[in-house]
């Protein structure tokens, strides 16, 4: 989960930082409605404000009245703004979406579709603020070797990898970037694309059936397009058995994924952080996902990795 890396260049990785192009808008005055001519965040179809807010609540499976007492307003107050028989006001269209954990992105999209101006931006990596964030995630991926870490954002593109996650990217194909195409060196495709790495995964039927649940999730609780796009496209890969969560997959504390990395078999589960006070776009949809040998022979593996002589 790393940088922007043309999946036919995935040697590249100084370019990453600076390849992912992100829409600048004019700056606008928050506290001000913006006139109707002023495109919303996805274009000029972009839902209106009570369809956004009612598929939010839909979503995060709650009744009118939860978000209601978690906001301090009333049930009825709540159906009006959903049937858009009052008009919100900016402040109460940040505290709904925070209480309902909608993504910064998507309360850009709210506060458009109200009439408001765009509150949070979504800066480039390489953008001077943005600095002291991805001298963080840098240091992170860096004091994971020698064992894999990236950085991803919400659709799973991979934005920076550390070096040895390059080594085991490169170890299961040097064409498999390209093989499974895609304009982003991307982990859904990765693993669902059927020239992905599926062969070399050892545990597909108990690992599959997770992996693909939980990017199904994301895509509809964190409201991406891109993602829901790419699951979209991969569906009709997948067999009957990936659709559905395997009965013994409660019985270890983590599901490792192992995979055969030439004559070596190697076991490995993840763990993902993000930042936790993010006020930008960007930083939102940013995670790190750190790659945990789950044996003594895997961790062996990436150790005498590390000490071999560069080629």
């Amino acid at each position: 989960m790393d940088g922007d890396v043309p999946p036919d260049c995935a040697s590249r990785r100084g370019d990453s930082i600076t390849s992912e192009v992100i829409e600048r808008r004019p700056p606008l005055r928050h506290n001000a409605r913006v006139s109707s001519a002023v495109p919303a965040p996805r274009g000029a179809e972009s839902p209106a404000f009570p369809s956004l807010l009612r598929t939010w609540r839909r979503k995060r499976r709650l009744s009118q009245l939860d978000p209601a007492l978690e906001s301090g307003v009333s049930q009825r107050h709540v159906s009006f703004l959903e049937s858009g028989r009052a008009q919100p006001s900016r402040a109460m269209i940040l505290q709904l979406s925070e209480t309902l954990e909608v993504p910064l992105r998507e309360r850009n999209d709210w506060l458009v579709a109200a009439g408001f101006a765009p509150v949070f931006r979504a800066r480039l990596l390489d953008d001077p603020q943005m600095q002291q964030v991805m001298a963080a995630v840098r240091m992170m991926l860096a004091n994971h070797a020698p064992f894999p870490a990236v950085a991803i954002d919400r659709a799973w593109n991979i934005r920076l990898a550390n070096d040895p996650f390059e080594r085991l990217a490169a170890q299961l194909g040097a064409d498999l970037w390209t093989r499974i195409g895609g304009d982003r060196r991307n982990l859904v495709r990765l693993l669902f694309h059927p020239q992905g790495i599926r062969p070399a995964v050892v545990n597909w039927m108990q690992i599959a059936p997770l992996l693909w649940h939980r990017a199904r999730r994301e895509a509809e609780a964190l409201g991406g397009d891109e993602m829901q796009r790419l699951v979209d496209e991969l569906q009709p890969f997948q067999d009957a058995a990936t659709l559905w969560v395997p009965d013994d997959a409660a019985l270890v504390p983590v599901l490792p994924l192992v995979l055969a990395a030439g004559p070596a078999q190697i076991s490995m589960f993840t763990v993902i952080a993000t930042f936790g006070t993010a006020q930008d776009v960007t930083a939102d949809e940013l995670r790190i996902e750190s790659f945990f040998p789950a044996d003594a022979a895997t961790e062996a593996f990436f150790r005498q990795a590390a000490a071999a002589p560069a080629d």
